[in-house]
């Protein structure tokens, strides 16, 4: 944890899917003040046709980005979070950022667990952040 989860209908070159992984992991170490050796991003490309989001008409191609995290960080920290890998995925992508759907589960550190760490994580708390960050 975290893990973020892209489901895209669009075209992309390993080398494009590596960049906005380390966007998106650089993004959200930043702004949820976690260490960036915690991060899984998995980006999957389907073909055209595969991801759609509703309009009230006909459905528009779109995008969903799954975000599984500790709990522990408030409305306003999510938002800045889910405003930033809209406004990323929407342009690595093309999907129109008004289509791009960001959901959240969160989880306790004790739910996921990291060989690195020597077994499962601990519950976030501020003190994780940057000095500069909190």
């Amino acid at each position: 944890m975290p893990s973020l989860q892209l489901d895209v209908a669009a075209e992309l070159s390993v080398e494009r899917k590596q960049a906005l992984a380390r966007e998106m992991s650089a993004a959200y170490s930043r702004i949820m003040g976690s260490d960036p050796r915690l991060m899984t991003v998995v980006i999957r490309t389907l073909p055209a046709g595969s991801v759609w989001h509703g309009t009230g008409d006909e459905p528009v191609p779109g995008a969903l980005l799954m975000c599984d995290v500790r709990a522990g960080r408030d409305r306003a920290t999510r938002h800045d979070l889910a405003a930033s890998m809209v406004d990323l995925v929407a342009a690595r992508t093309g999907v129109a950022a008004i289509d791009v759907k960001v959901e959240f589960t969160q989880h306790s550190g004790d739910e996921m667990f990291h060989p690195f760490l020597g077994g499962f994580n601990r519950d976030w708390d501020a003190t994780e952040a940057a000095p500069d960050e909190r």
